[in-house]
């Protein structure tokens, strides 16, 4: 009798080991593909700009379409600016800037907080068209700027800005921006 239900008690944990074999073999499986999909899976991360388009950033390459977005935003944030508010614009475009310029755009930026502080002059600026090469990581702004004392026009000239880009992972970051000479500069140099 003592042998029977010993044999009884021997199967039935034999079978529960068993069980739990089966059990942690298909979670050991599913954890494997689960890393393996990981791994092997294109990243995307879905971007919700001031549009009314949906995007998705992947990490196969910059679109061309985003490259403009964020470079229509950055443009009109560094080119719009008035002496109230240079501290905040300044902050605001160096959270923008990639990493490995950020000091050398903080030196430009300082300049012209340096030039524009204590005065009355204001800037603003209309884009009219817009050039992206997304290879390059690269975008030349066109448009008007216009130049205030107080709330008085003193000039208005239509000029181009370039843009320069860096990609690290799934984000931007600005690595510099130029004036473009105008025609009438390249002439009259």
């Amino acid at each position: 009798m003592k042998h029977e239900f010993a044999y009884e008690e021997a199967q039935r944990h034999l079978k529960q080991r068993n069980r739990f074999a089966a059990l942690s073999a298909v979670l050991g499986l599913t954890s494997l593909l689960a890393v393996g999909a990981a791994a092997t899976r294109e990243e995307s991360v879905i971007l919700v700009p001031v549009t009314t388009e949906r995007l998705t950033l992947g990490s196969g390459g910059t679109d061309a379409h985003y490259l403009e977005l964020v470079t229509r935003d950055t443009a009109l944030m560094l080119l719009n600016r008035a002496p109230e508010s240079l501290d905040y614009w300044m902050e605001q475009v160096l959270k923008v800037a990639d990493p490995s310029a950020h000091g050398s755009l903080k030196a430009e930026l300082v300049k012209i907080v340096d030039e524009q502080r204590g005065s009355d002059i204001s800037q603003a600026f209309v884009i009219s068209r817009m050039e992206v090469d997304a290879q390059a990581l690269t975008a030349v702004v066109t448009g008007t700027l216009k130049t205030f004392v107080g709330a008085q026009v003193i000039a208005s000239q239509e000029r181009s800005f370039e843009f320069s880009w860096n990609r690290r992972g799934l984000s931007l970051g600005l690595t510099g921006f130029r004036q473009l000479p105008t025609e009438n500069e390249e002439e009259n140099p």
